[in-house]
């Protein structure tokens, strides 16, 4: 699944443009009222930014897995709060559908989806099951031609904007293998939001609670139609999701050196800028350094994803994204802090990009996975080698 190239250049170019014309200016807003305007999020439909991900049959773009990166590059390279209000359209919110379920549930959903019509979200993550995501609490008890769901999710990205939730219950025993996924509209009886998130950063991106009291959701909304799947699906949706965060941390590093070097051009100590010091330059070094180390990692991965797609499928794809994510999110950390030492007393007032990006990209290292779950995942990929 690809767009040919003379395509994808000029789709590249065009959200690159948007980004720098029309994002860039509107972070203060964002900032400010805690909301991406509407009428960017109208642009952002018109792109087809919702549908990068899902295939042309459905309605979507059909980027490959590199080409879905370069985006989520591009994106990274402005406040988190734009690509968090289409990203979930994208990955973890529709790839369940896309990966695991039945055709009538693709043709259903997926054209709504890619149009941005419907905003899906991801209701994984419980008050007592984060990183134990295998220790899910919330129930789907059969009931007729329905499951009745009672549990509580927390931390939803785009709850409060979702009119449908890729959501994942207890329907059988304990453990993974007692996990189903659910197609789960918004607007079913008994369904209800927590009050938003206040955040340390990324305003502008909506989280909070979603409360299932007694929510009868027809069997057909089963992903795949069959009990037990869940856990393996959220897995897969997880991996490609991480690839992508891996990607926007990478942007966001840009942005950031971006900034530093511009500041270390212009301002002046002892008689001369800033950028003319050596330990300056070292700490910009380093950031460069490490981001194209991170970059790479994720275009090598990428096209091991798309390799995979089209032959093949590789063992060790999980790991290798599980490796990108732990080293992107905690680079774009440590580039972040630099952008800040270099920019001194300018970098933490607000004014000054670095400020609010030193506090957004501390939850990459958060949501999707843990760095420390990261870390597990791929110790245990190494040690279990044959």
């Amino acid at each position: 699944m690809a767009v040919d190239a003379e395509t994808f250049a000029i789709l590249i170019d065009t959200v690159r443009r948007f980004v720098r014309d029309r994002l860039v200016p509107a972070e203060m807003t964002v900032e400010e009222q805690d909301e991406v305007p509407a009428d960017i999020v109208a642009d952002m439909k018109g792109l087809g930014l919702f549908g990068l991900s899902i295939p042309e049959a459905y309605g979507g773009i059909g980027l490959s897995m590199r080409q879905e990166c370069e985006v989520a590059h591009a994106v990274g390279q402005t406040a988190l709060a734009f690509r968090s209000v289409f990203g979930t359209n994208v990955g973890i919110g529709s790839q369940g559908i896309l990966m695991d379920g039945t055709e009538a549930q693709k043709q259903a959903y997926l054209p709504r989806v890619a149009s941005g019509e419907l905003i899906m979200a991801f209701a994984l993550t419980e008050p007592g099951a984060g990183s134990d995501s295998a220790a899910i609490a919330t129930r789907g008890e059969r009931a007729g031609d329905a499951y009745v769901l009672n549990g509580v999710k927390r931390f939803i990205t785009n709850a409060p904007r979702a009119g449908a939730f890729t959501l994942m219950a207890r329907t059988d025993g304990p453990g993974a293998a007692g996990i189903s996924a659910f197609i789960v509209p918004a607007d079913l009886p008994g369904l209800s939001l927590g009050k938003p998130d206040r955040k340390m950063g990324q305003r502008g991106a909506k989280t909070c609670d979603v409360i299932l009291d007694n929510v009868r959701v027809p069997a057909a909304n089963l992903i795949g139609g069959r009990p037990g799947q869940g856990f393996k699906t959220a897995m897969k949706v997880l991996d490609r999701g991480r690839l992508h965060i891996s990607a926007v941390a990478c942007g966001m590093a840009q942005r950031i050196l971006d900034e530093s070097v511009a500041y270390a051009r212009q301002r002046k100590q002892f008689g001369k800028r800033i950028g003319e010091f050596q330990l300056v330059q070292a700490m910009l070094a380093d950031s460069q350094a490490e981001l194209y180390a991170g970059w790479s990692m994720v275009r090598d991965c990428a096209g091991r994803f798309d390799a995979a797609a089209a032959g093949p499928s590789d063992p060790e794809l999980g790991m290798r994204a599980s490796c990108c994510k732990l080293f992107c999110t905690e680079m774009v950390g440590r580039v972040a802090d630099r952008g800040v030492q270099v920019h001194g007393g300018s970098g933490y007032i607000s004014e000054f990009p670095v400020e609010r990006f030193y506090r957004d990209v501390r939850l990459l290292r958060l949501y999707e996975g843990t760095t420390q779950i990261q870390q597990i995942v791929v110790g245990r990929a190494l040690v279990g080698r044959n």
